[in-house]
């Protein structure tokens, strides 16, 4: 199976090779990269300052597909005789994404003007498995911005075509967002994929997804053929999404457009004129801001920063003359300095920051000294056993002057259209309703000498409340 993206310039400043910059492939060499049911390889059929093609050819070994992903006691032809060795599926989107890991985060060290830059590109692909037919590839890609041919891959003496179609888009998209977009949709035209589904493609679903699926228009069946149907999975990821872009009623209806900036500009609508709120992470973003003012802080550690979404606001609040990030996950920390753009950061936000590795649950010295800490979506992450020892940690040693801690509040996860004791995301480890959470904060704040307000976030529904709780402390 055959893979072709190609690009084009016409100036010298940006020459076409470029991709090979972002592809990490040498466009001179000839590559191979083993997978566990063939080989990949990369190479370029043309290269020049003008056009450059970069091609990614799938060899599958229909042997070693059947005796990795073989249905156990299958003693069919089946297993060995199909479409997978020459139809881009499920197939292509694993070896893409190991094959190109680096262009699909959109990073480049070297290059990062190049990689945030949109590019004319053309992606082939010669036959591609697709339950619905050249429709659903326009219903698919088109809304993404692409201009869509597919064509129904004739049947030599049949009187019907096959289900496979040849797939030709172009237009201007940053690389690693065309490379996100086959990763998501080819295993969905096929409708089938060839390794078991867990709970774990949940993530990659809404990670690959990025900020284009849950604005897409077909956004239903995108998750329920990634996900193969399984209808616990679809719910937790259409939660995700839903939560992301703001969207509190009905999971069936997409949204129209991506919400305003957290600052500045003019109000969200959507394609009625109808003003929009926030999604709701940019909402929750703002209101952990607005605590931080109204304490005075002058310093703030951000206690489980993940990627870093709050440090970038943080850091351009004058106030503050300090700004920690703290989390256990050594790859969050390198995402967060990506994000951040550390290398590149302007020298005064740059004398502000500090990201270091560190537990909530294990003392910590580095933590003490800080006007404020925030504790942003982290608690429900922890066993319910080790907040005790959070506890401590936070309000009994480090005892900033002002703690702010976020959490989803469990009885808004009906309006996502969950079930009871369904919980919004895979690794929550619990999710307090109004009355628990109210119990623990009030309860922590007298057992450390603090005193406490609580606050709801987004929109709030007469009987569930809000979506997300807050919970303010200043120390006595």
């Amino acid at each position: 199976m055959l893979l072709t993206i190609s690009t084009t310039s016409a100036t010298e400043a940006r020459p076409a090779t470029d991709l090979g910059w972002l592809l990490r492939k040498n466009p001179a060499n000839v590559q191979a990269f083993e997978q566990s049911f063939g080989t990949a390889w990369v190479f370029y059929p043309e290269a020049t300052a003008a056009r450059c093609t970069a091609a990614l050819l799938l060899e599958v070994d229909p042997v070693r597909l059947a005796k990795t992903y073989g249905r156990s006691g299958d003693a069919s032809l089946q297993q060995y005789v199909n479409d997978r060795p020459y139809a881009a599926s499920s197939l292509m989107a694993v070896a893409l994404g190991k094959v190109f890991s680096t262009a699909r985060s959109g990073v480049s060290e070297s290059r990062p003007e190049l990689a945030a830059a949109r590019l004319p590109l053309e992606i082939e692909l010669p036959a591609v498995p697709c339950k619905g037919g050249p429709d659903l590839v326009e219903a698919l890609f088109a809304p993404l911005g692409w201009e869509v041919r597919a064509e129904a891959v004739p049947l030599p003496g049949f009187a019907t075509d096959s289900r496979h179609v040849r797939l030709r888009l172009r237009g201007e998209a940053r690389l690693s967002d065309a490379l996100s977009q086959l990763y998501v949709l080819l295993p969905v035209l096929d409708d089938a994929k060839h390794y078991w589904v867990d709970i774990g493609e949940v993530d990659k679903l809404v990670r690959s997804g990025g900020d284009w699926l849950a604005s897409h228009p077909k956004r239903n069946l995108i998750t329920q053929r990634y996900l193969a149907h399984r209808r616990s999975y679809e719910r937790a990821a259409l939660t995700r999404l839903a939560e992301a872009e703001g969207s509190t009623a009905d999971l069936e209806t997409p949204l129209d457009e991506e919400a305003a900036p957290l600052e500045g500009g003019e109000p969200p609508t959507n394609s009625a004129g109808v003003e929009r709120t926030p999604p709701l992470h940019r909402r929750r973003i703002a209101a952990v801001l607005d605590a931080v003012r109204q304490s005075g802080a002058t310093s703030v550690i951000d206690l489980g920063c993940g990627s870093g979404k709050l440090l970038a606001p943080l850091l351009k609040e004058q106030q503050l003359t300090r700004v920690t990030g703290v989390d256990v996950s050594s790859r969050a920390l390198a995402q967060a300095e990506r994000h951040l753009n550390v290398e590149r950061m302007p020298e005064r936000q740059a004398a502000k920051l500090e990201l270091r590795q560190g537990s909530v649950v294990y003392r910590d010295k580095r933590f003490a000294g800080f006007d404020a800490a925030v504790l942003m979506e982290v608690v429900e992450h922890l066993d319910a056993g080790r907040l005790p020892a959070m506890e401590r940690v936070v309000f009994g040693e480090a005892q900033p002057r002002t703690v702010i801690v976020t959490t989803p509040n469990a009885e808004y996860n009906a309006q996502y259209g969950l079930e009871d004791h369904q919980m919004r995301h895979a690794d929550h480890r619990f999710e307090w309703d109004r009355p628990h959470f109210a119990a623990w904060a009030e309860a922590t704040a007298a057992q450390y000498g603090y005193r406490v307000r609580i606050e709801g976030v987004g929109d709030t529904d007469p009987i569930a409340g809000a979506p997300t709780q807050m919970g303010v402390f200043d120390r006595v």
